[in-house]
């Protein structure tokens, strides 16, 4: 499969929704674009890796964001931007500029503005939808256009619906959402080597905001709980696995066993190894 699928739209008189551009690129690494400016609303959906965004706000400030998989970023009208993908994890996304009388009212409802351009989705599902759409669109370039602009409203009602629930729930149950992605994040990942930050940036959220949400919410700070959590995992291979101390210290996120086994320490009051002795029943591998 290519890297790359481009494609213009028609020149069609759609007043409510037009499109105008559309495609998919698997990126190289640090590859940008801009700095530049669009006469029209373009998003992209990150499908994987990561990246940087840099986009003027209202103020005319340019601010940075990171952009990984799961999240997409909106560019609006007459906005200096430039995009950049990750040196060592490029990202791989898709795209869609588009226009029409519809579309302010939609992105008030997705809560994305020029100082709010990161698309967050409650709805994994929906969040599923949208993508689909847009990889529909990105592929299906010779369609007729009314096939086309169906399925731009599809992708606008699933990017809607994907957020909405967010927007209007309170700020009580957007906490509530962050920490759920947050611990989701930390139950993929444990195994590599992430830190609070890289939890944080996957909620959209500077890390001292997100550790007080999270200490609040869970009991622990962020530090706290993926520690324990690792070597909750840690304990479990010990006692059902013949791994090494140094297998299950790299399976858990550890590169040097000795800090793996000065961690465990501190959370059992014993040494992994004694631990094991202690505590190992069968083993299953």
């Amino acid at each position: 499969m290519k890297d790359l699928l481009f494609s213009v739209f028609p020149n069609e008189n759609f007043v409510d929704l037009s499109l105008y551009q559309f495609g998919w690129e698997r990126c190289a690494p640090s590859h940008a674009f801009g700095p530049a400016a669009r006469n029209h609303f373009l998003f992209h959906y990150v499908i994987s890796g990561c990246g940087m965004l840099l986009a003027d706000n209202k103020e005319k400030e340019t601010c940075n964001y990171r952009v990984k998989s799961g999240q997409g970023f909106m560019i609006f009208p007459n906005q200096i931007n430039t995009y950049i993908a990750d040196q060592n994890l490029p990202w791989e996304y898709v795209w869609i500029e588009f226009d029409g009388l519809r579309v302010k009212e939609a992105l008030e409802i997705a809560g994305l503005s020029p100082n709010a351009p990161i698309y967050h989705a409650n709805s994994h599902d929906l969040r599923e939808t949208m993508m689909n759409e847009m990889l529909y669109i990105a592929q299906h370039g010779d369609m007729a256009p009314f096939h086309l602009i169906g399925h731009l409203y599809l992708f606008l009602d699933a990017m809607t619906r994907s957020v909405s629930s967010i927007r209007l729930s309170g700020s009580g149950k957007l906490q509530d959402f962050y920490i759920h992605e947050a611990i989701n994040f930390i139950e993929q990942n444990f195994q590599n080597n992430i830190s609070v930050e890289d939890i944080a940036d996957t909620c959209g959220l500077n890390r001292s905001y997100f550790g007080k949400i999270f200490k609040k919410s869970v009991g622990r700070t962020p530090q706290e709980f993926l520690l324990n959590y690792r070597m909750t995992k840690a304990a479990e291979l010990l006692k059902l696995t013949k791994l090494s101390i140094g297998d299950i210290s790299k399976a858990v996120g550890y590169d040097n066993p000795f800090h793996f086994s000065r961690a465990f320490k501190h959370v059992y009051g014993m040494p992994p190894r004694e631990w094991r002795n202690v505590n190992q029943i069968h083993p299953i591998i």
